[in-house]
Parts: C-alpha cells; sequence; structure tokens
C-alpha cells in the first residue's frame, strides 16, 4: 500500500479477477471437473476455437515452452485436449478443445456471467460499461495478442 493507504492500480485490477478466477474454478470443480488444477486452466483457456500451436500458448500464458507442455500432457491425459496435425503446416501440431473440455468452458462461461451480473448489480450497468470500456483502452497498450 501507499503511503496513503490506497492500493495501487495494479492490486485494484488483479483483487477482482483473482476473485473471479477463483469463482470460475470453483464452479469447474463442483461441476465435476475436478481433476484440472489453476495452472492447467490458465493454459487452456488460451486454446483457440481452430487450435493453437503449443509455442503460442507458452507465449501467451507467458511460461516456458516446455511448462506449457507439461501442462498441455496433463490436459491431454485427462481428457480436456488433444493434439492434433496443424493443417497450415502438417510438420507442427495443433492443441485443440475435447467436447470433455468444451462441457469445462460452458461451465466456466455461466460462472463467468453469474460473476459479471452481481458486478453489474454492484456497479451499475453504466458503471460495467464504463469499467469495460476503460479496460478495453487499457488492453490496447498492454496486450501484444489484441
Amino acid at each position: 500500500m501507499s503511503e496513503q493507504g490506497e492500493l495501487n492500480t495494479g492490486l485494484l485490477l488483479f483483487i477482482p479477477y483473482r476473485a473471479l478466477e477463483l469463482r470460475v474454478y470453483t464452479a469447474v470443480r463442483e461441476a465435476g471437473f475436478d481433476d484440472a488444477t489453476p495452472a492447467q486452466l490458465r493454459v487452456f483457456q488460451r486454446v483457440g476455437p481452430r487450435g493453437t500451436r503449443l509455442t503460442e500458448l507458452a507465449e501467451a500464458a507467458e511460461i516456458t515452452k516446455q511448462t506449457a507442455g507439461f501442462l498441455v500432457d496433463q490436459l491431454e491425459a485427462a481428457g480436456y485436449v488433444e493434439r492434433v496435425p496443424d493443417p497450415a503446416d502438417r510438420r507442427a501440431r495443433l492443441v485443440r478443445v475435447t467436447a470433455r473440455g468444451e462441457a469445462a468452458s460452458r461451465v466456466a462461461a455461466a460462472e463467468l456471467a453469474r460473476v459479471e451480473a452481481e458486478w453489474t448489480a454492484h456497479l451499475g450497468a453504466r458503471g460495467m460499461a464504463a469499467l469495460r470500456r476503460q479496460l478495453a483502452r487499457l488492453r490496447e497498450i498492454t496486450d501484444p495478442w489484441a
């Protein structure tokens, strides 16, 4: 905390995100998808709709390729993802979400919607819309994958 006792902007952004992440993780576990860890799910959520190369997952998650490979191995063993040939380069492989992964994603999306509804009720529709607009503007200068 600063001398004035105020939290810095980074913490003000992180605290709600962490609460949201915990709610989603808990909902996924309670729905029976209890064999994935938060670290695995952070990689899983970055898999694109048509699949994503392991190197891209590692970059997006800001982890080493080896760590991403380890986490994807675990997700694959649990049936959340599969590795398939990349149609753009048959030598490369894509990580793609399976039917089980899609089912877990639906649970996560439903909980995310509940959290956002709670936040909207707390901030008001205009406040939530303003928050989302400002966060989207910050993404322009902070997200290299935007």
